[in-house]
């Protein structure tokens, strides 16, 4: 049996915390243990760890000021682990180009960990995974570097992040945390130390696997569901019906659940059904429901672009060599996350048409949009005599310009403006001489 850690160890400082991978769900966790736990952040990006010691977050997630109150030694340095006790893995879980799962930073976190691993230890996983990856994967790279064996010299957990990137009202401590383990004992440390800073309250999962599948089908429900949605805004554009306008009337009914059309992007809603049909398919069972939301939402920006073109068309405006504005390109509003953004499906689209693309977004890193999109963000003041504006992301600087700021980035003779998140109202926009169309 593992020599049961006790909760006492970490609050006396005698035992430290690691936290592995430092984005958007690493370092808040790791703020929130720093208030009662001595922490060590740790990250191979040597760029983010110079940043975090500088006191900057750059996915926003953590003020300045938080980040500074925050008492966490950063490190990209694996040797400074072997202090730790207790080790929780928030690395990237991406799909490659074929949708096949990419469990590169899981194993090579594994990997680190297993190097630096004691005895009566614990390895703790918040990352998406499909059910299986934990136990079946991850283990026995523990156990290889090691030397150690699961349930005799060592334990381990899984507890799904529920991070949702810029929500400042569903934090950490004000969302419910599942958490599992390998044993009973185990499961009630994990529950002593999420205890400490989860106020929402705990789920004790029966098992890692219940626990691996309820993460990976949170954001697959949201996925189909948000493919409805998207279905029938392609069915009421064709009939001439406003689709804002039928979900507005519809959402009065007590059990009519809110969803919207948009792009479908970032790093879980697009993601995670992926992890499940893989592991679907590798038993033997091929998914129609999961797979057909996904290559709804998946085409939804080609469907945008050439909404756009239609419309240049209609204005009486030449396609070839027309500009087109895109404001934001970041996965969702206020957040500079730029990972699997579906926004760059529109501007691709466009191109093949021979269409001049300019692209704006407040926040987004211009060297990240340069280095993973081929894209370059231009400042506002280079946008102007544009024939056509996408608001592709609702950010509050964009809400803040107004319709009347956004057309004037267009010629004077005919604005248009394609509202993906529908945040302005039609009327108002062609009271403006707006020629206006939201998904």
């Amino acid at each position: 049996m593992v020599k049961q850690l006790t909760i006492k160890s970490f609050l006396d400082k005698k035992n430290k915390i690691a936290i592995i991978g430092l984005g958007y769900v690493g370092l808040p966790l790791a703020a929130h243990l720093s208030r009662h736990f001595s922490v060590i952040g740790y990250d191979n990006n040597e760029a983010n760890i110079a940043e975090l010691k500088k006191g900057h977050d750059r996915t926003m997630e953590l003020t300045d000021a938080e980040l500074k109150k925050a008492n966490i030694h950063f490190t990209s340095d694996p040797t400074e682990l072997s202090p730790c006790r207790l080790f929780i893995v928030a690395v990237p879980t991406p799909v490659d180009h074929f949708h096949v799962p990419d469990l590169n930073a899981m194993e090579n976190a594994s990997a680190i960990i297993g190097k630096h691993l004691q005895a009566g230890s614990c390895v703790v996983y918040e990352s998406t995974v499909y059910p299986g990856v934990t136990e079946d994967i991850c283990v026995p790279i523990l156990e290889l570097e090691s030397n150690l064996k699961l349930g005799r010299d060592f334990a381990v957990g899984y507890s799904p992040e529920r991070i949702n990137p810029g929500d400042k009202v569903h934090t950490i401590d004000k969302t419910v945390k599942i958490i599992s383990a390998s044993d009973n004992a185990t499961l009630d440390f994990l529950s002593e130390i999420y205890g400490t800073v989860v106020k929402a309250g705990l789920h004790r999962a029966s098992s890692i696997k219940v626990a691996e599948a309820a993460k990976v089908i949170e954001n697959t429900q949201r996925d189909i569901n948000i493919a409805l949605m998207n279905e029938l805004a392609i069915i009421f554009n064709k009939m001439g019906i406003d689709t804002t306008e039928v979900l507005e009337a519809a959402e009065t009914k007590w059990n009519f659940l809110s969803f919207r059309p948009g792009l479908v992007g970032g790093h879980c809603i697009g993601v995670d059904p992926y992890y499940l049909t893989y592991k679907a398919e590798s038993i033997g069972y091929r998914p129609e429901v999961i797979l057909s939301g996904r290559r709804i939402n998946d085409n939804m920006g080609k469907y945008v672009a050439e909404k756009t073109i239609k419309m240049l068309i209609n204005a009486d405006k030449q396609v070839h060599d027309a500009r087109v504005a895109i404001l934001g390109l970041s996965f969702k509003e206020n957040v500079p996350d730029l990972r699997n953004t579906r926004v760059i499906d529109i501007i691709s689209e466009l191109k093949e048409y021979g269409v001049e693309v300019l692209v704006h977004d407040p926040l987004a890193d211009p060297a990240a949009a340069r280095f993973h999109y081929g894209v370059e963000l231009l400042p506002l003041k280079d946008i102007h005599d544009v024939d056509a504006v996408v608001l592709s992301v609702a950010h509050r600087a964009y809400q803040d310009m107004g319709l009347t700021q956004i057309a004037a980035l267009c010629r004077k003779e005919c604005p248009i403006l394609i509202d993906i998140k529908a945040l302005f109202e039609p009327e108002k926009a062609r009271s403006l001489g707006i020629r206006y169309w939201r998904l």
